[in-house]
């Protein structure tokens, strides 16, 4: 196993955790908030999905399908266009609603393009400075282990309140 080959079979599992936390769930299941500050699941598939699809697209030096595959107008939220859901307040959250087939479908074209670009990626590309902001500056390697870590974390948030949201 190369690291091209480890890097996507951690997205592939994010894509099932992200699919087991929104099966069968309506779009109000989605919404559910277990009190006044928490995340939803829609909020928190939609927010990790965004910010996987930033943080590829700029290592890719693409635009993001977001913006690119019009999935900015289908979701319709009272956001720019570049927001990920970093620094959301309760409204914010509250104003991410959205089935769970608008949700997994942005999520698996997001999934599928950061296959592509993982599976084209040399070991050595890995080195690549993608972010100078930070000291020491963010290499791609540590930018996807950074993604997948994020996703993982939301994606199991997702799936507690799932399991909240069917023990009602």
């Amino acid at each position: 196993m190369n690291s091209a080959d480890l890097l996507a079979d951690a997205f592939e599992r994010v894509r099932e955790e992200v699919r087991s936390a929104v099966d069968g769930l309506s779009a109000d299941e989605l919404a559910v908030r277990l009190d006044s500050g928490a995340n939803s699941i829609a909020w928190l598939v939609w927010h990790l999905t965004r910010v996987q699809d930033d943080h590829i697209a700029d290592a890719a030096g693409t635009e993001q399908l977001w913006t690119s595959e019009g999935w900015a107008e289908r979701f319709g939220l009272p956001f720019p266009p570049e927001a990920t859901g970093y620094g959301h307040r309760s409204k914010d959250v509250a104003a991410v609603r959205a089935d769970a087939e608008l949700l997994t479908g942005y999520y698996d074209a997001v999934h599928e393009n950061t296959l592509a670009f993982v599976r084209g990626l040399r070991d050595s590309d890995l080195d690549r400075i993608v972010d100078e902001r930070w000291t020491p500056a963010v290499t791609l390697g540590v930018r996807l282990v950074s993604v997948v870590s994020d996703d993982l974390q939301h994606a199991g948030q997702a799936a507690f309140i799932h399991g909240a949201v069917r023990r009602r």
